[in-house]
């Protein structure tokens, strides 16, 4: 009878542990000291449903931690509410119950400790890892709240207590990316990447050209600054009025997007004035060049010349270079624009310095839209032609900013500058 007592009792025990060691596990606990003696169940006042994890925590403490006597004695327990993960939707808590002991040397208590939390806090480490996690997909503060089973300002309190904004890179790439994007309240914040490896190097709260000096050279040595080899911007004048301040060996690079966009807006331009010149809505030129406006953007090379196809505005069975040649044939001020385009177009794709240089050296001015494109490529001439001479460009940057872009339109804006950085830095780590 006395064994059959015994195994029974062993086999309770060992239900007891593997209860324990499932529950841990489960929430990701790696505490030895920790014994759960029961999972409850109720609701708050509000009906939110709560899990309640009973655990015990104790262990065998010798000295004092005050003294350093060894002359402590167990003094009761206390009981500590801790904010676990979420697992299925909900709120999950342990009620932990912690052994207090009592030093008879200097009549000081002291309480066992875990390392489930900081002292005198109630998130546990898994709550502020899901808080985190949740973050970087960009979701918001309120529907991170409604996850986890806690309040809105305790997630931006976790994001700003564990989030820290660097103060600088240790190092600075030799080839860099410059932009500006729209942060909150209106103002225009600044950015700055890796161009090879497209990693963040600064966001600043504006574009100011004396913040931006002020950053770096308060930061970065002059030695550090020489070794960047070259500045993508795009044609935004105040970046290359400082760049060889503070990058004194830096070329800097127009990006190409910029600079195809400049000549298409200017073809687009010298388009719709023509387009506000008919007085017959109805005429086959006119259709030509209001709904087929994307024929003309096209490269040489990509323009079907052999195959018919429907061309929707004008309704009728055509080539896509036969369409192109009755509106340049009509209007040979278009016609010079467009040419222009072109030239610019095949310069930049072939990556053919020498013909840019050349294109906009020759260029006759016509009065045409084309005329300030052209005075603006002069104006910025090496810079203009670099574009064609190295591989970089502003796509990394332009990439970062529209992980930027989607975040604030998921979150609904930020109001708080300093969150808005904080939830950047998490989506680009």
């Amino acid at each position: 009878m006395c064994y059959d007592l015994i195994a029974k009792q062993n086999r309770k025990e060992e239900k007891q542990m593997s209860l324990t060691n499932s529950i841990l596990s489960l929430f990701e606990m790696t505490d030895p000291n920790i014994t759960v003696t029961g999972v409850t169940k109720k609701r708050c006042p509000n009906g939110q449903r709560i899990h309640v994890v009973h655990a015990n925590l104790s262990y065998q403490l010798v000295k004092c931690p005050h003294c350093g006597h060894k002359s402590l004695i167990k003094n009761g327990t206390h009981v500590s509410h801790l904010r676990l993960g979420t697992l299925s939707g909900g709120r999950y808590e342990m009620q932990l119950r912690r052994q207090r002991y009592q030093c008879q040397h200097c009549l000081k208590t002291c309480g066992a400790k875990t390392n489930l939390v900081r002292r005198n806090e109630t998130f546990t480490h898994n709550v502020k890892h899901q808080v985190i996690v949740l973050a970087r997909d960009m979701l918001t503060s309120k529907e991170i709240a409604k996850i986890c089973g806690i309040s809105p300002s305790s997630v931006q309190r976790i994001l700003n207590a564990n989030i820290h904004l660097a103060y600088r890179v240790k190092q600075l790439p030799p080839n860099l990316c410059f932009d500006e994007f729209r942060s909150c309240n209106h103002l225009m914040s600044f950015n700055c990447c890796d161009a090879v490896s497209h990693r963040r190097i600064v966001t600043l709260k504006d574009r100011l050209s004396k913040d931006i000096i002020d950053y770096f050279e308060a930061r970065y040595s002059v030695q550090e600054r020489a070794k960047v080899q070259t500045i993508t911007i795009d044609m935004n004048a105040e970046y290359a009025s400082f760049i060889h301040r503070l990058f004194p060996n830096a070329v800097t690079i127009i990006d190409r997007f910029h600079i195809i966009q400049l000549a298409g807006r200017a073809l687009d331009n010298e388009r719709t004035c023509i387009i506000r010149t008919f007085q017959d809505k109805h005429s086959r030129i006119y259709r030509i060049l209001k709904s087929q406006w994307r024929l003309f953007h096209l490269a040489e090379e990509k323009i079907n010349d052999t195959k018919l196809i429907y061309l929707r505005g004008i309704n009728e069975y055509m080539t896509q270079q036969n369409a192109i040649d009755l509106a340049l044939d009509e209007f040979p001020e278009f016609k010079t624009v467009y040419q222009t385009y072109q030239g610019i177009l095949t310069a930049i794709h072939q990556k053919d310095a020498t013909e840019f240089k050349n294109l906009i050296t020759n260029y006759q001015v016509a009065g045409n839209q084309m005329d300030v494109t052209i005075s603006t490529f002069v104006k910025n001439g090496s810079a203009v032609l670099n574009s064609c001479r190295y591989p970089y460009s502003n796509g990394p940057i332009e990439g970062l900013n529209r992980k930027i872009k989607v975040l604030k339109r998921s979150c609904f804006g930020f109001r708080n500058i300093h969150n808005f950085f904080i939830r950047i830095s998490l989506i680009h780590e």
